[in-house]
């Protein structure tokens, strides 16, 4: 997007989801809002204002596969927000074996310290090349010359001579010595408080611990000029980055701008007196409540607060309903907002006019076969069409099920068409479409005649 997000307006939001996906415009809007509010609570000069305000947490109902996680995945986008996907049944209530509610504040802090790193990597890039690249022409120099014996203007010539070749690349599987570091604590493992809960942390906290005690110590090895190069990137990129600095900012990144989306809600709806089961699934609703009230969680980068978090729930709701979960966490989604089921017009879409459409996907993957595939509007609507019943006849996937349609009608150019060195091109019809996918037209038609009787 050419404008900084901070600039956006809940319209422009909705405008660049709409690049991406079909209908669901009460959903569009509520995150749009609650991204706008955001940006809002930042420019407030009043410093407790600006901390008392918190979001409005959004719970999406709504079947699989109608867009829910890729809304939430494309606001974090354009945020440049920390966001994590995770699924509620992968945690039970404290006491009972599983993975506790507070770890995905740590894996939503993990992911941020890696964006923050990647980033500020992305923009020291090319002086990194350029450093490493200077190494190792000194290293080519310092191999084949010895730089006292010659003269001023013989060794300068010398020295553009080798950085020519090493552009082109002639070195690459020269031998040089470079100093490489190496641990002396040899096949450490440390797995003394298990991998549960808060004992991730305490055990990494004592993996770092080792690595100040038993620091590196640097070893002379002989390797090739390509693979010294990437040793030495890396080597340069731990230089660039300031651990002190890099947490800090990725602390920042998480408190105020981070963003939590919990699939499948719906699976830890249960009550207490439907069996010992669902008291663990009610546990777990509970073990959320400080989570999404705002607490603060202990992490190895130190504690993070979850004050300004926006939490993003959803479930399907099939069998259950959004009142069947506990008043208490229900409140802390104060914004719900329904998805509706796709329709074969959704798809016809969804095929063509999102900037990453299946057909345009298929297209760049063909393309390297030296394949150009053409789609008739006829074979677009059959496809969507046949998608639609489909999730009539079996279960309702959404959109995903459009993948596996496509999967099969191309499956032809992709098995059996691969490096064509003359330029072919196919034209997918109805006729086409009918000819490809007749095993799914019987399944359709088995399953319509199963209904009938």
């Amino acid at each position: 997007m050419k404008k900084d997000y901070k600039e956006l307006s809940p319209k422009d939001i909705v405008k660049y989801l709409d690049r991406y996906i079909i209908g669901q415009e009460e959903a569009k809007k509520a995150v749009a809002i609650a991204l706008r509010n955001r940006i809002r609570r930042m420019k407030i000069k009043d410093e407790f204002f600006r901390k008392e305000i918190t979001p409005s947490n959004i719970l999406m109902i709504g079947p699989t596969g109608v867009g829910k996680t890729e809304i939430a995945r494309r606001i974090a986008k354009i945020a440049n927000s920390p966001f994590i996907k995770v699924e509620a049944t992968r945690y039970t209530e404290v006491g009972y074996v599983g993975r506790d509610v507070e770890s995905i504040i740590r894996d939503l802090m993990e992911f941020a310290i890696n964006q923050v790193k990647n980033q500020r990597l992305k923009e020291k890039e090319k002086e990194i090349k350029q450093r490493v690249d200077e190494i190792l022409i000194n290293k080519i120099i310092d191999k084949f010359f010895d730089r006292k014996i010659l003269n001023e203007s013989d060794l300068d010539n010398e020295i553009e001579r080798i950085r020519k070749e090493y552009y082109e690349g002639k070195y690459e599987n020269e031998d040089i010595l470079i100093n490489v570091k190496e641990s002396n604590v040899q096949g450490a493992v440390i797995d003394v408080f298990g991998v549960y809960g808060s004992n991730e942390d305490i055990t990494s906290g004592i993996q770092e611990l080792l690595k100040d005690l038993f620091p590196k110590q640097k070893k002379k090895k002989r390797m090739s000029i390509k693979d010294a190069r990437e040793y030495l990137i890396e080597e340069e990129k731990n230089k660039l980055l300031d651990k002190d600095s890099l947490i800090k900012e990725a602390k920042q990144a998480v408190e105020e701008r981070g963003i939590v989306f919990i699939d499948e809600i719906d699976k830890i709806v249960g009550s207490y007196k439907e069996g010992p089961d669902n008291v663990s699934k009610e546990g777990v609703q509970q073990d959320f409540l400080p989570l999404l009230d705002g607490t603060t969680v202990y992490t190895k980068y130190g504690y993070i607060s979850t004050d300004h978090i926006l939490f993003i729930a959803a479930g399907a709701f099939a069998t259950v309903k959004p009142s069947d979960l506990m008043p208490e966490f229900l409140g802390r989604f104060p914004i719900r907002v329904e998805l509706s089921s796709l329709t074969d017009k959704d798809f016809e879409k969804i095929l063509v006019i999102p900037e990453n459409s299946l057909i345009k996907q298929y297209r760049k993957l063909l393309e390297t076969e030296n394949i150009e595939i053409e789609f008739t509007d006829g074979a677009i609507k059959e496809v969507a069409k046949v998608a639609y019943k489909l999730n009539q006849l079996l279960e309702d996937i959404g959109a995903r099920r459009l993948q596996t349609v496509m999967s099969k009608l191309l499956e032809i150019e992709m098995f059996e068409f691969s490096e064509l060195k003359e330029k072919k091109k196919v034209i997918i019809d109805k006729k086409e479409v009918h000819k490809r996918l007749n095993k799914l037209y019987d399944t359709i038609n088995l399953e319509t005649e199963k209904y009938i009787l």
